[in-house]
Protein backbone atom coordinates (compact mmCIF):
# COMPACT_ATOMS: atom_id res chain seq x y z
CA UNK A 1 0.00 0.00 0.00
CA UNK A 2 1.56 3.45 -0.70
CA UNK A 3 0.75 5.64 2.12
CA UNK A 4 2.97 8.52 1.15
CA UNK A 5 4.88 10.56 -1.85
CA UNK A 6 7.94 12.16 -1.72
CA UNK A 7 9.03 15.07 -3.96
CA UNK A 8 12.71 16.26 -5.51
CA UNK A 9 12.37 19.51 -6.05
CA UNK A 10 15.19 20.77 -9.07
CA UNK A 11 14.20 19.46 -12.02
CA UNK A 12 11.09 17.56 -11.00
CA UNK A 13 8.69 20.34 -9.24
CA UNK A 14 10.69 23.79 -10.54
CA UNK A 15 12.08 23.94 -13.58
CA UNK A 16 15.73 25.55 -12.53
CA UNK A 17 18.34 23.33 -13.89
CA UNK A 18 19.35 25.64 -16.11
CA UNK A 19 19.56 28.20 -13.63
CA UNK A 20 21.67 26.35 -11.68
CA UNK A 21 23.69 25.67 -14.35
CA UNK A 22 24.39 29.30 -14.91
CA UNK A 23 24.37 30.12 -11.19
CA UNK A 24 27.46 27.22 -10.79
CA UNK A 25 29.29 28.55 -13.97
CA UNK A 26 29.12 32.04 -12.82
CA UNK A 27 30.77 31.34 -9.47
CA UNK A 28 33.17 28.66 -10.86
CA UNK A 29 34.23 31.21 -13.19
CA UNK A 30 35.65 33.20 -10.16
CA UNK A 31 38.03 30.30 -9.65
CA UNK A 32 39.33 30.08 -13.02
CA UNK A 33 36.58 27.36 -13.90
CA UNK A 34 34.57 26.78 -17.16
CA UNK A 35 31.44 24.69 -16.51
CA UNK A 36 29.86 23.89 -19.53
CA UNK A 37 26.12 22.72 -20.03
CA UNK A 38 26.98 19.05 -21.10
CA UNK A 39 29.31 19.22 -17.86
CA UNK A 40 27.22 20.01 -15.80
CA UNK A 41 24.51 17.40 -17.18
CA UNK A 42 27.34 14.79 -17.05
CA UNK A 43 28.97 15.02 -14.34
CA UNK A 44 27.31 17.37 -11.76
CA UNK A 45 24.11 17.00 -11.91
CA UNK A 46 22.25 15.91 -8.88
CA UNK A 47 25.16 16.92 -6.66
CA UNK A 48 23.61 19.52 -3.75
CA UNK A 49 25.72 23.24 -4.19
CA UNK A 50 28.45 21.19 -1.44
CA UNK A 51 28.36 19.13 -3.45
CA UNK A 52 29.37 20.07 -6.57
CA UNK A 53 31.62 23.31 -5.88
CA UNK A 54 33.54 20.47 -4.00
CA UNK A 55 33.93 18.18 -6.58
CA UNK A 56 34.21 20.54 -9.48
CA UNK A 57 36.96 22.57 -7.44
CA UNK A 58 38.47 19.12 -6.77
CA UNK A 59 38.27 17.60 -10.33
CA UNK A 60 39.88 20.95 -11.61
CA UNK A 61 42.62 20.88 -8.65
CA UNK A 62 41.96 24.01 -7.13
CA UNK A 63 42.21 23.99 -3.69
CA UNK A 64 39.08 25.08 -1.63
CA UNK A 65 38.54 24.77 2.23
CA UNK A 66 35.54 25.36 4.08
CA UNK A 67 35.48 29.44 4.28
CA UNK A 68 36.00 29.57 -0.03
CA UNK A 69 33.29 26.72 0.00
CA UNK A 70 31.10 28.52 2.07
CA UNK A 71 31.83 31.72 -0.26
CA UNK A 72 30.75 29.99 -3.12
CA UNK A 73 27.90 28.28 -1.48
CA UNK A 74 26.38 31.82 -0.13
CA UNK A 75 26.86 33.71 -3.19
CA UNK A 76 25.15 31.36 -5.32
CA UNK A 77 22.32 31.48 -2.88
CA UNK A 78 21.90 34.77 -2.76
CA UNK A 79 21.94 34.99 -7.01
CA UNK A 80 19.05 32.34 -6.69
CA UNK A 81 17.00 34.00 -4.28
CA UNK A 82 17.18 36.88 -6.35
CA UNK A 83 16.67 35.57 -10.23
CA UNK A 84 14.49 33.30 -9.10
CA UNK A 85 11.42 35.46 -7.25
CA UNK A 86 10.71 36.83 -10.74
CA UNK A 87 11.30 33.85 -13.28
CA UNK A 88 10.80 30.49 -11.86
CA UNK A 89 8.94 28.38 -13.70
CA UNK A 90 6.91 24.94 -12.73
CA UNK A 91 6.68 21.76 -14.68
CA UNK A 92 3.19 21.12 -16.40
CA UNK A 93 0.82 19.40 -13.79
CA UNK A 94 2.08 20.22 -11.05
CA UNK A 95 -0.59 21.37 -9.02
CA UNK A 96 -2.71 19.43 -10.30
CA UNK A 97 -0.86 16.24 -9.54
CA UNK A 98 -0.24 17.60 -5.75
CA UNK A 99 -3.71 18.01 -5.17
CA UNK A 100 -4.45 14.55 -6.08
CA UNK A 101 -1.96 12.80 -4.42
CA UNK A 102 -3.35 15.32 -1.44
CA UNK A 103 -7.30 14.30 -1.94
CA UNK A 104 -6.22 10.97 -2.28
CA UNK A 105 -5.24 10.75 1.55
CA UNK A 106 -1.42 10.74 0.79
CA UNK A 107 1.01 12.02 3.23
CA UNK A 108 3.62 14.36 1.28
CA UNK A 109 6.98 15.57 1.72
CA UNK A 110 10.15 17.20 0.04
CA UNK A 111 13.40 16.32 -0.41
CA UNK A 112 16.03 17.94 -2.05
CA UNK A 113 19.78 19.03 -2.23
CA UNK A 114 18.62 22.36 -2.73
CA UNK A 115 19.11 24.76 0.25
CA UNK A 116 15.86 24.97 2.51
CA UNK A 117 14.78 28.78 1.18
CA UNK A 118 14.83 27.91 -2.13
CA UNK A 119 12.38 25.15 -1.50
CA UNK A 120 10.22 26.80 0.23
CA UNK A 121 9.92 29.75 -2.24
CA UNK A 122 9.10 27.57 -5.20
CA UNK A 123 6.40 25.82 -2.87
CA UNK A 124 4.91 29.13 -2.35
CA UNK A 125 5.28 30.99 -5.14
CA UNK A 126 3.57 27.53 -7.20
CA UNK A 127 0.68 27.71 -4.24
CA UNK A 128 1.37 24.06 -2.96
CA UNK A 129 3.23 24.98 0.16
CA UNK A 130 0.24 23.55 2.37
CA UNK A 131 0.05 19.94 0.84
CA UNK A 132 3.78 19.08 2.24
CA UNK A 133 4.03 17.79 5.60
CA UNK A 134 7.48 19.12 5.26
CA UNK A 135 10.85 19.67 3.84
CA UNK A 136 14.15 18.04 4.37
CA UNK A 137 16.68 20.29 2.11
CA UNK A 138 20.24 20.47 2.28
CA UNK A 139 20.88 21.68 5.41
CA UNK A 140 19.45 18.71 6.68
CA UNK A 141 21.87 16.16 5.68
CA UNK A 142 25.75 15.44 5.93
CA UNK A 143 25.77 13.69 2.25
CA UNK A 144 23.68 14.56 -0.99
CA UNK A 145 21.99 11.96 -3.20
CA UNK A 146 22.67 8.96 -4.32
CA UNK A 147 23.42 9.12 -0.59
CA UNK A 148 20.03 8.16 1.11
CA UNK A 149 20.16 10.15 4.16
CA UNK A 150 17.86 12.77 2.69
CA UNK A 151 14.97 10.30 2.20
CA UNK A 152 15.68 8.00 5.52
CA UNK A 153 14.55 11.75 7.23
CA UNK A 154 12.07 12.33 4.59
CA UNK A 155 10.85 8.56 5.98
CA UNK A 156 11.15 10.14 9.88
CA UNK A 157 9.51 13.31 9.35
CA UNK A 158 6.42 11.42 7.65
CA UNK A 159 6.40 8.72 10.76
CA UNK A 160 5.50 12.34 13.29
CA UNK A 161 2.31 12.28 11.30
CA UNK A 162 2.21 8.17 10.30
CA UNK A 163 3.96 6.43 12.98
CA UNK A 164 3.80 2.91 11.45
CA UNK A 165 4.49 3.83 8.35
CA UNK A 166 7.22 1.30 6.20
CA UNK A 167 9.96 2.61 3.67
CA UNK A 168 7.86 0.26 1.35
CA UNK A 169 4.75 2.20 1.55
CA UNK A 170 6.66 5.24 0.36
CA UNK A 171 7.02 6.25 -3.49
CA UNK A 172 9.82 8.64 -4.12
CA UNK A 173 9.36 10.95 -7.44
CA UNK A 174 12.91 11.95 -9.32
CA UNK A 175 14.09 13.56 -12.70
CA UNK A 176 18.20 12.66 -11.66
CA UNK A 177 19.88 9.05 -11.29
CA UNK A 178 21.33 10.11 -8.03
CA UNK A 179 18.03 10.48 -7.20
CA UNK A 180 16.69 7.50 -7.91
CA UNK A 181 19.58 5.65 -6.19
CA UNK A 182 19.28 7.57 -3.45
CA UNK A 183 15.62 6.45 -2.76
CA UNK A 184 16.07 3.22 -3.98
CA UNK A 185 18.47 2.68 -0.95
CA UNK A 186 16.36 3.84 1.36
CA UNK A 187 14.04 1.47 0.61
CA UNK A 188 11.35 3.46 -1.55
CA UNK A 189 9.47 2.54 -4.47
CA UNK A 190 10.89 5.04 -7.31
CA UNK A 191 9.34 6.81 -10.42
CA UNK A 192 11.65 8.71 -12.62
CA UNK A 193 10.58 11.32 -14.75
CA UNK A 194 12.44 12.33 -18.09
CA UNK A 195 12.93 15.97 -17.38
CA UNK A 196 16.61 15.72 -17.65
CA UNK A 197 17.78 12.86 -18.74
CA UNK A 198 16.33 10.44 -21.02
CA UNK A 199 14.17 7.77 -20.70
CA UNK A 200 17.01 5.07 -21.33
CA UNK A 201 19.41 6.84 -19.10
CA UNK A 202 16.92 6.85 -15.93
CA UNK A 203 16.27 3.02 -16.36
CA UNK A 204 19.62 2.03 -16.21
CA UNK A 205 19.18 2.96 -12.10
CA UNK A 206 16.28 0.49 -12.37
CA UNK A 207 13.49 2.82 -10.90
CA UNK A 208 9.68 1.14 -10.41
CA UNK A 209 8.59 2.95 -13.54
CA UNK A 210 9.38 6.04 -15.62
CA UNK A 211 6.66 8.01 -16.34
CA UNK A 212 6.18 11.20 -19.26
CA UNK A 213 5.15 13.84 -16.19
CA UNK A 214 3.68 14.91 -12.92
CA UNK A 215 0.42 13.92 -14.23
CA UNK A 216 0.60 10.78 -15.68
CA UNK A 217 3.10 10.02 -11.98
CA UNK A 218 -0.34 10.90 -10.10
CA UNK A 219 -2.07 7.99 -12.02
CA UNK A 220 0.42 5.87 -11.73
CA UNK A 221 0.62 6.45 -7.36
CA UNK A 222 -3.59 6.65 -7.31
CA UNK A 223 -4.19 3.29 -9.52
CA UNK A 224 -1.41 1.29 -6.61
CA UNK A 225 -2.82 2.96 -3.88
CA UNK A 226 -6.35 2.12 -4.86
CA UNK A 227 -5.26 -1.24 -5.66
CA UNK A 228 -4.29 -1.69 -2.67
CA UNK A 229 -7.24 -0.64 -0.34
CA UNK A 230 -9.56 -2.45 -2.29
Amino acid sequence: MIRAVVFDFNGLIVDDEHLHFLLFAEQLATQGIVLTEKLYADRYLGYDDRGCFSVAMSDHDKPCDESLLQTLIDRKAVRYLETARDSLKFFPGLVSCVDRLSAAGLALAVCSGALRAEVRLGLEISGIADKFLGIVAAEDTAACKPDPEGYLKALQLIRETIPDLGAEQVTAVEDSLAGIQAAKAAGFHVVGIPNSYPVEKLLEASPSAVVPDLEAFADWVIERSAASKA
